[in-house]
């Protein structure tokens, strides 16, 4: 810190707050602490009865707290995210430009704030998003930092941006609707409106519906016909339990699906099967809770689905960590515990 003449302060940073007072109209900070003193701030200083002031020494090898947000902002920043376009009290951040499934890399992102003096928060990757939506702040700690903090951080986080928006690709969806009691007028096909609301969520249309009835021919007869349409996605409501007459896992696979999963470690979903064919389309069994639970595992799996990026079984397995619904009254989803 040294003490500096005003009018030679330009590209200089303030260690301190500086009031103005104007009587009657006026009385607060004017210029922050870490404002780096441009040419058009010199008058006002100056009417300020500044005549000196305290300024940072900038040396060779140091970075403004401004200046390492925006290094920051760099190894962060991938798709369909902007930033702020002013940086406030050295913290950028960072929003999603479109609908779609948020990403962190979570494991370089721990290895980025691991570095002293640097933080990145960003809201629980594995997530919906729309647009608008705050997804990250970021800044350095103290108000000037060494170059080298930045480079320890770029080098943490590797070439590839941390976070991303995948923009939801799959349009269309058919539903293979099973159970004999359900095709035969029995009972109310009350999960299909479900599904289709879920579905117009993330931007996908439901275009067709067909009654398989029961058994392991029948429904996987009933997907043919739904792919023979060319869909980009298939869903398959009920008969998801381990009951003998339960057919539409054997179902799915007599269809070709490869399945990824049967079984999930969420509750409610836990008798959720997905599964891909071999030109990429997804297939999903939907349990029955999904007709009537406010949030299921169909909500945790569906975003990344829609979005087109893939969904393996460790993906699946990796839910189990806040993959309790706490059954709250109203549900709070998407903004609760479950699956955050």
């Amino acid at each position: 810190m040294k003490l500096i003449k005003t009018r030679e302060a330009v590209g200089h940073v303030l260690c301190h707050d500086l009031t103005q007072i104007i009587p009657g109209e006026y009385k607060g900070a004017r210029f922050r602490k870490g404002h780096v003193v441009v040419e058009e701030d010199i008058p006002v200083l100056l009417s300020m009865g500044k005549e000196n002031l305290y300024v940072w020494e900038l040396n060779a090898g140091m970075l403004h707290e401004d200046d390492a947000a925006l290094r920051l902002c760099g190894l962060s920043m991938g798709q369909n995210i902007r930033r702020t376009e002013d940086i406030k009290e050295g913290k950028i951040e960072l929003f999603a430009e479109c609908d779609g499934y948020f990403t962190v890399d979570a494991e370089r992102l721990f290895a980025v704030n691991s570095v002293p003096d640097v933080m990145l928060a960003t809201r629980k990757g594995g997530t919906a998003v729309r647009s608008g939506d705050k997804l990250a702040g970021m800044r350095v700690i103290p108000l000037i930092v060494p170059e080298s903090t930045l480079e320890d951080a770029e080098a943490a986080a590797g070439p590839a941006p941390l976070l991303n928006v995948h923009p939801y690709k799959l349009k269309t969806a058919g539903i293979v609707t099973t159970g004999s009691e359900v095709k035969s007028g029995l009972i109310e096909d009350r999960f299909t409106p479900a599904v289709k609301k879920k579905l117009a969520g993330v931007g996908i249309e439901t275009v067709t519906q067909i009654f398989s009835g029961d058994g392991v021919e029948n429904v996987a007869a009933a997907i043919g016909e739904v792919r023979a349409q060319g869909v980009d996605l298939v869903l398959c409501t009920g008969g998801m339990s381990v009951d003998p007459d339960d057919n539409t896992p054997g179902g799915i696979r007599a269809a070709g699906a490869e399945i990824v999963t049967y079984g999930a470690p969420v509750l409610p979903g836990a008798m959720f099967l997905l599964g891909y064919f071999s030109d990429g389309v997804p297939i999903m069994g939907l349990p029955g809770c999904v007709m009537f639970a406010g949030a299921t595992v169909f909500d945790l799996v569906l975003p990344r689905v829609a979005a087109g990026v893939p969904v393996t079984r460790t993906d699946i397995v990796s839910l189990g960590n806040g993959g309790l619904c706490l059954g709250c009254k109203p549900c709070h989803w998407p903004i609760c515990p479950f699956g955050r």
